[in-house]
C-alpha cells in the first residue's frame, strides 16, 4: 500500500462509495451536498484548504482516502474513508498512520486530531486503538468551529 496525492480518477471512484445522504453525513458531516455532481463533490472537498491523499494497493486499486490540515497547532485529519468492499482489513490504520506521519512532518507539529460522530462506533474504536482519546473540554477545544450534535473531538 502506498500513499499518493489525489487525482481526478480517484475522485470519480471515491464518489461511487456513497449511496445516500447518511453515508455522506457520516463521512463529511452536514457540510457536503447530496446528491452531488462531480463539480459539487470537488468543491465540497475543499482541496484548496486540505491536503488530500489516497491509499492505493496493488494494480492501483483505490483503498482509502483522507485529508489533513492544520488546526490549533495540530495535524487535523478529515474525511477519512476506506473502500466499502475492503473494510475490516486494517486499511484505516495504515491510512491514519501515514497521514499523521506526513502531516506532522509537513506542518511541523507533534499532535493529531480529528472529529467523529459518537455513534460511528467502528471509527471511534479504530481511532482509540491508534491512540486517539476524546479531547478534554478545554477553552482551546471550545474555540473550534461549531460541531454537529453528537460529534466528538479526538486527539493523539
Amino acid at each position: 500500500m502506498t500513499l499518493q496525492s489525489l487525482n481526478n480518477t480517484h475522485i470519480i471512484e471515491l464518489m461511487s462509495w456513497f449511496n445516500d445522504q447518511h453515508d455522506i453525513t457520516q463521512w463529511a458531516f452536514p457540510y457536503f451536498r447530496y446528491p452531488f455532481t462531480a463539480q459539487t463533490f470537488i468543491e465540497d472537498l475543499n482541496l484548496d484548504v486540505s491536503t488530500s491523499f489516497v491509499l492505493v494497493g496493488q494494480q492501483n486499486v483505490l483503498l482509502a482516502f483522507g485529508q489533513y490540515y492544520q488546526q490549533k497547532n495540530k495535524c487535523h485529519l478529515a474525511r477519512l474513508i476506506v473502500n466499502p468492499i475492503r473494510r475490516g482489513e486494517g486499511i484505516a490504520a495504515t491510512l491514519i498512520k501515514a497521514l499523521c506521519k506526513h502531516g506532522q512532518l509537513n506542518l511541523n507539529v507533534n499532535d493529531c486530531s480529528l472529529f467523529v460522530y459518537k455513534n460511528n462506533l467502528a471509527a471511534v474504536s479504530a481511532y482509540k486503538k491508534l491512540g486517539f482519546k476524546v479531547a478534554a473540554n478545554t477553552p482551546e477545544n471550545q474555540n473550534l468551529s461549531p460541531l454537529p450534535e453528537n460529534c466528538v473531538h479526538m486527539v493523539k
